[in-house]
């Protein structure tokens, strides 16, 4: 059967075809698949796998419908700003940041010297993805993989790369790829990091020989920073200003568009009033935030679409950002009330530098959610 391009195919087909998954139990991934074969030959010819290997590992690999179901309805595309804010602005993680940045000052100001990036954005990171390394995916990586590899043909490229990274990586690593456990998208650690930005980005910050983004707090923080590094944050810029528009202007204003299209000055021209220190030809973007009285409005900066190349999205960016500035308060007033002054906390300085990209580079495109 000849399937069409995606581009092609009605909308009303495609959900029709992830409903029909949804209701199927979990399958076992055939090797006698044309698709299935053309990888086993390529992980063979390209990068020294032995066939029967690869083979055995996908034998092994199940496809997992609700991980079809959870492609489809990732929380930020469904949700508005206000109800997206809730699920990671919450006591409990606000509380339980500040119980991580305490209990691992050391990794995280090691962490930020490295890269520049200030200690709450990467706690922030943390505890958005995984509640700080509490919740680091149930799936097995081979199935989540191996399922939108072939079974999930808007991205079966981009997973069908993410699998073969994923077998150079637990090669690398003297890893069981059918042991490995990891979000429903493949993302792994408490960073969670795709396979190939793992290969890529991922930091063996004490020298011990592995990086290990499960427990492993050093490599953790080093290698959050690593990647946001790598990905153009400017230290010590700003992230994002809350932003006023005249209600007449706002109709000519797009505020969805996840682009450093526009500069502080184009913006301010445009007649969106806010506060930045910025010089006038510093990147930004326009953001609307919804909220139940209407649009907030927002500029984000060049540190602002760093975070969305982590994952990209606007809501999780000031999530993020959110995040860490109530983290950040809460660790100040801890400080305060055990009379630790800014100037006498613990120090940031950084052991002897190890490789910043200790494993091999991937070759699928950045960004740690697909």
């Amino acid at each position: 059967m000849t399937a069409w391009p995606l581009t092609r195919r009605p909308a009303a087909l495609l959900a029709a075809l992830f409903w029909l998954a949804g209701s199927q139990p979990a399958a076992a991934i055939s090797t006698h698949r044309a698709d299935v074969k053309a990888f086993v030959a390529q992980m063979a010819d390209q990068y020294g796998f032995k066939k029967r290997d690869v083979r055995k590992w996908l034998d092994a690999a199940k496809s997992q419908p609700a991980i079809l179901e959870a492609m489809e309805k990732p929380a930020e595309k469904a949700r508005p700003w206000y109800e997206y804010r809730p699920i990671f602005l919450t006591e409990r993680r606000i509380r339980e940041g500040t119980e991580f940045w305490l209990a691992h000052r050391q990794e995280l100001d090691r962490a930020s010297v490295r890269s520049g990036v200030p200690p709450e954005i990467l706690a922030a990171i943390l505890g958005v993805e995984t509640y700080y390394g509490r919740l680091t995916g149930s799936y097995r990586v081979i199935d989540a993989l191996a399922t939108l590899a072939f079974d999930y043909p808007p991205r079966s490229r981009f997973f069908t790369d993410e699998l073969a990274q994923y077998l150079l990586l637990t090669r690398e690593l003297h890893f069981d790829p059918l042991s490995v456990k990891g979000s429903y998208a493949g993302a792994m650690g408490a960073p969670q990091f795709m396979p190939s930005n793992y290969r890529r980005f991922a930091v063996d910050a004490d020298a011990d020989g592995r990086v290990d983004l499960w427990s492993n707090w050093s490599d953790v923080c080093a290698s959050v920073g690593n990647y946001l590094k790598e990905h153009g944050w400017n230290e010590g810029e700003p992230v994002l200003s809350e932003a006023r528009v005249d209600p007449a202007k706002a109709e000519e204003l797009d505020g969805r568009k996840l682009a450093l299209e526009e500069t502080v000055g184009t913006l301010r021209a445009k007649g969106v009033d806010f506060d930045s220190s910025l010089p006038a030809d510093a990147p930004a973007l326009l953001i609307a935030a919804d909220e139940p009285d209407g649009v907030h409005w927002r500029v984000g900066y060049s540190n602002f679409y760093v975070i969305t190349r982590y994952n990209h999205s606007a809501l999780y960016a000031m999530a993020v950002y959110e995040l860490a500035a109530a983290v950040k308060q809460q660790v100040l007033a801890s400080d305060a009330q055990r009379g630790v002054p800014p100037s006498t906390a613990p120090p940031a300085a950084a052991p002897p530098a190890a490789p910043a990209t200790p494993l091999a580079a991937g070759s699928a495109p950045p960004g740690n959610h697909p």
